[in-house]
């Protein structure tokens, strides 16, 4: 995402659903309901014209079409984050929530923030993909180990051979996903490129590699500021008056904090000069949970750094 050069002057909010995107044009202060299918988004987009400024919310992959119908548009877009946008409702005071209120609050939010908005671009093809079969994994994952807890549990013999058979099942589509995701990360230079130098970083594994590629497709574009912020790991301060209370980590994209978790642990035992840092911390009082944390968000810097070449 880029932001744009000359400023917008129509601003076009679209509250997305499964069946139809409700638009809000502040040119002309109507409300109308376009169906969510390829050839309405594109008569819809090309009636409009670079001037203009289409905001939508992320809805689970339900923007995809709009947001491809406005990029074969050329039209300038920003998919907003759905919490930012939830907090500038509010911060109106209003509490209603219906489908035109909320396209016009995206329209609204569009002409008051345009100039920190990024403009969409085309995600590469080969980190849909990649981010597709490592979610998939991750609930796979998740699966497994929830059917072999009650495989273990007081009185699950009589269900055994149902969630073995569940069991090996799931195994063998992890097994399928994992080998998919080794071709696509050897099929793809960049992506090759990109894991190559992420596991040249001790405690960062092939796994954890592919994950940063297709959940944090930003690392390599950020400073080491936004790159923490993004993964969760920025320590917020907590100042009123004379208190200055502790600080902690919140917000960003809690899936990179788990997967950065165990690569922390990793980093510690075996990173050259990640461990003595972890040592140093623990040695000073810190708890250990406090200077994982902190092994995690030098992780996520050290990886941004590492990848700036390779993204640029």
């Amino acid at each position: 995402m880029s932001l744009a050069s000359t400023p917008a002057v129509r601003f076009i909010g679209c509250d997305v659903s499964k069946i139809a995107v409700v638009v809000f044009d502040s040119a002309s202060g109507q409300t109308r309901s376009i169906a969510n299918q390829p050839d309405a988004l594109a008569r819809f987009a090309r009636d409009l014209d670079s001037t203009c400024l289409v905001v939508c919310e992320a809805t689970g992959g339900y923007e995809a079409a709009l947001l491809e119908a406005l990029l074969d548009a050329a039209i300038p877009a920003h998919r907003a984050d759905a919490r930012k946008v939830k907090a500038f409702i509010r911060s109106y005071g209003t509490l209603g929530k219906t489908d035109t209120l909320d396209a016009k609050a995206l329209a609204h939010y569009a002409q008051e923030r345009q100039a920190k908005l990024p403009r969409w671009r085309a995600p590469d093809p080969d980190r849909t993909v990649l981010q597709a079969l490592v979610l998939t994994r991750r609930d796979l994952v998740q699966q497994q180990l929830a059917f072999s807890n009650r495989r273990l549990a007081p009185g699950a013999q009589p269900v055994h051979p149902y969630l073995d058979d569940l069991l090996a099942c799931l195994a063998r589509q992890i097994k399928a996903i994992e080998l998919r995701i080794e071709a696509i990360l050897q099929a793809s230079q960049p992506l090759k490129l990109a894991a190559a130098t992420l596991t040249s970083i001790p405690g960062i594994g092939p796994r954890t590699a592919a994950a940063l590629l297709a959940l944090m497709p930003e690392l390599g574009s950020l400073n080491r500021g936004q790159a923490a912020a993004l993964a969760g790991l920025a320590p917020h301060p907590r100042q009123s008056g004379n208190v200055d209370a502790y600080r902690h980590t919140t917000g960003g994209r809690p899936e990179i904090k788990r997967i950065l978790f165990m690569a922390a642990l990793a980093a510690a035992r075996h990173h050259p000069q990640l461990r003595p840092f972890f040592l140093k911390l623990t040695q000073n009082g810190k708890k250990p949970i406090v200077a994982i944390t902190a092994l995690m968000r030098k992780l996520v810097v050290i990886a941004n750094a590492k990848l700036r070449p390779v993204h640029n």
